[in-house]
């Protein structure tokens, strides 16, 4: 006799940070709006200069701006790129894009515990690959033209649904995600919604950007 699988876990919030961040301190406030909103899973210190490499020093600012107090709301720090300055800044994990440091190296610089993901772009194999290679979560996108990040490619809800169907490690929605058009990914097996501009960005203002994502994902679960 065939079991029920269990029901998804309730979608969560992945925040992106915006790629230049002028002003750590004046972050540090929005960051503490968006907090107090509604849950936020984790977020995600994504900080580029002009020539497309992590900013270091503005990484360092905005890190000692939000480490501790994401930290202390329960939301897992993550460096884009760069599994070097996780472990100097006291981070929770790294992201690793298409072209960084392959998931074995970095789990053998960060031992066990860190959370490492994975860029997938819409590539399923690319995704099954870093799977098997140890990775925590892998991010498919972008579902959404976007302006945050350069050299995307187009991906279909569809690939979210097989990802479910066939995989246990949690699978990260990106690219052009506002609470208006989420619902479709959500519904689709997204784990998480990861958002840059559409919080930051929001004509209301982080928290209630946050608000709406939060209720969107109450309403759907």
């Amino acid at each position: 006799m065939s079991q029920t699988p269990p029901p998804r876990p309730r979608t969560r919030l992945y925040l992106i940070t915006p790629p230049q961040i002028p002003d750590a301190a004046d972050f540090s406030k929005k960051l503490e709006s968006a907090v107090a909103a509604g849950d936020i899973a984790s977020l995600q210190l994504r900080l580029k200069g002009a020539d497309g490499r992590v900013d270091e020093a503005s990484t360092r600012a905005v890190s000692r701006a939000v480490t501790g107090l994401a930290q202390e709301a329960g939301i897992a720090v993550l460096i884009n790129d760069s599994p070097e300055l996780v472990r100097e800044l006291g981070a929770d994990g790294v992201h690793l894009g298409w072209d960084d440091m392959d998931i074995k190296s970095a789990r053998k610089l960060l031992g066990p515990d860190a959370i490492i993901g994975a860029t997938a772009k819409n590539s399923y194999h690319k995704a099954m690959q870093a799977g098997e290679d140890g990775a925590d979560y892998v991010a498919f996108g972008a579902f959404y033209p976007t302006s945050t990040k350069d050299s995307t490619v187009p991906a279909e809800p569809e690939l979210l649904e097989v990802w479910q169907a066939a995989m246990l490690i949690p699978c990260v929605a990106i690219g052009g995600i506002t609470a208006a058009n989420a619902a479709p990914l959500v519904r689709a097996g997204a784990d998480f919604i990861a958002v840059s501009a559409g919080v930051w960005a929001h004509e209301e203002g982080p928290a209630a950007a946050v608000r709406a994502f939060n209720s969107l994902f109450d309403e759907l679960a």
